[in-house]
């Protein structure tokens, strides 16, 4: 599968929350897309349906494809400790994730792009591959030519704190402190049911 370039809100009204971050649309009309709408709630799903539910959100929530999130999976697998919850440590390591949850972009699509266009540096030296996997100690920082963009700007005057990552506004560095504990994760995620799913 291709990575998703339609409306977000139509995949947040597929799961029934705002997987994306706050969406005024999804607001106004929080029931599954298509001309059933409410009356597809009304089917009883599967167990396999449920986990398959579970595991397309996590995608869509973190902007990783089907093979970078199997490789994910089985990298968190082979790690000590519980499955599901390496999974979520090693998907919140992502760079493009640090650069969202640091407040200097409005989504993980949107760091993903900094990341991209090389607006990020990762231990002094520019990074543009938004999976590089970021461990705890390292540092962060905006490009000097990149600190006047409009979005991160913008970003950064409505950005959210995390305990496990440090940032400083002013100079638009941080470094990533910790791996967060499972806990500490904001986001409605059943990670058993990724692991039921992957264990068949």
């Amino acid at each position: 599968m291709a990575r998703y370039t339609g409306p977000s809100t139509k995949i947040a009204r597929k799961f029934g929350e705002p997987i994306f971050g706050s969406d005024k649309y999804f607001e106004k009309r929080n029931f599954p897309p298509g001309q059933h709408g409410l009356a597809g709630k009304r089917k009883k799903q599967k167990d396999y349906g449920i986990q398959l539910k579970e595991k397309q959100k996590v995608k869509y929530m973190y902007g990783v494809l089907e093979r970078q999130f199997r490789n994910t999976y089985e990298k968190a697998a082979r790690m000590s400790g519980q499955k599901g919850e390496n999974l979520l440590f090693l998907l919140e390591s992502r760079l493009d994730n640090i650069v969202y949850r640091a407040g200097i972009a409005p989504s993980r699509a949107a760091a993903r792009q900094l990341v991209n266009h090389g607006h990020i540096t990762l231990n002094g030296k520019v990074c543009s591959i938004p999976s590089t996997t970021v461990k705890a100690g390292d540092a962060f920082a905006v490009r000097e030519r990149s600190k006047s963009l409009e979005v991160i700007q913008a970003s950064v005057a409505s950005a959210t704190k995390y305990s496990w990552i440090e940032f400083d506004t002013t100079t638009l560095a941080g470094k990533y402190l910790n791996i967060p504990t499972r806990n500490e994760i904001p986001e409605s995620i059943n990670e058993q049911l990724i692991v039921d799913l992957y264990s068949k």
